[in-house]
């Protein structure tokens, strides 16, 4: 068993890496406290073996990965933890504290085949269409404004559920109709807007917002809660879930975020220009549209082709 020293070194170690992303790489705080998690517990794996992180063997990360795909978590994530894990052994590495990477060869799983989930078009369209029309009636309050500016922004640019809660008032260029917004890393991007989403920001920012920040108060955040504060992910979610249930479907701000790209790429857009929309730093990340895309080319074939529905060699 390790000693108390041993599971301090751990702790130590972690929060000396977690301090050089944030000040050597600038990662965001939700980014380090993603990585810390990940980190600790890959520690409580290794204190039950060889005590110390500095310690760690390729069976040690092999056996994590192995309890995480027996625990149900889902290869996507596994492939996150393990480049977190790598960066953390790169880190030490080039630090001179061990003196090899128990993450060498360990296989990435092969996350890309999970195909990220996404609604169909007209499903986009009614969960759309039923918050504008709450926003526009006589009596929509603040909240009604906001929620479908909300919605509208995320389809509509593609934005993570992080980058919607840190947009600024003055990151909005709508006689533009355009967004600066900061992704991972404080990458920033320029995000075009369409009619709808223009349209929805700015009857917010007109009526909804003023009721929502309190007088005295400066808050730069675009989207503000009832009480005048910044909204939290975990709010920005609940609302999505809340709203797309009503229709009787399951979605989260990642699903419209895949939606966008999706409905981009069925509708020919390149790749190249969703990547920049989506602010990926390798294209690799948004080749997994075209996997989405297939399946879509494929349906359109069996439906109008005439010899669609015959399996190739019957």
């Amino acid at each position: 068993m390790p000693v108390d020293g041993e599971l301090a070194g751990n702790a130590r170690l972690i929060g000396e890496y977690i301090a050089y992303l944030q000040v050597e790489k600038g990662m965001r705080p939700a980014t380090c406290e993603a990585y810390r998690n990940d980190l600790e517990q890959f520690a409580e794996q290794v204190e039950g073996r060889a005590g110390l992180l500095v310690s760690a063997t390729q069976a040690d990360v092999s056996a994590h990965m192995q309890r995480m795909r027996g625990h149900g978590v889902e290869s996507r994530s596994i492939a996150r933890k393990l480049s977190c894990l790598r960066g953390f052994y790169r880190w030490l590495l080039m630090d001179k504290r061990v003196g090899s990477d128990p993450t060498v060869n360990i296989e990435t799983p092969v996350s890309w085949k999970i195909l990220p989930k996404s609604l169909a078009e007209i499903d986009v369209a009614t969960m759309l269409e039923r918050t504008a029309v709450a926003a526009r009636s006589a009596d929509a309050d603040g909240l009604a404004l906001r929620d479908h500016a909300i919605l509208e922004l995320l389809y509509a640019g593609g934005l993570r559920v992080g980058e919607i809660c840190a947009l600024r008032v003055e990151d909005l260029h709508l006689d533009q109709a355009r967004a600066q917004v900061r992704g991972k890393g404080d990458k920033e991007r320029i995000v075009p807007l369409g009619e709808r989403a223009v349209a929805a920001l700015e009857r917010y920012l007109a009526i909804g917002r003023p009721g929502l920040a309190h007088a005295g108060a400066v808050q730069r955040n675009l989207f503000l809660s009832v009480r005048g504060k910044a909204l939290t992910r975990q709010w920005v979610w609940e609302m999505v879930r809340a709203t797309a249930k009503l229709d009787g479907k399951k979605a989260s701000p990642h699903t419209l975020r895949h939606s966008c790209a999706t409905h981009m790429v069925e509708h020919g857009a390149d790749l190249r220009s969703v990547q920049t929309l989506l602010g990926h730093a390798d294209i690799s990340t948004t080749q997994v549209y075209t996997h989405v895309a297939l399946g879509h080319l494929k349906a359109v074939h069996r439906l109008h082709h005439p010899r669609g529905k015959r399996r190739v060699g019957v």
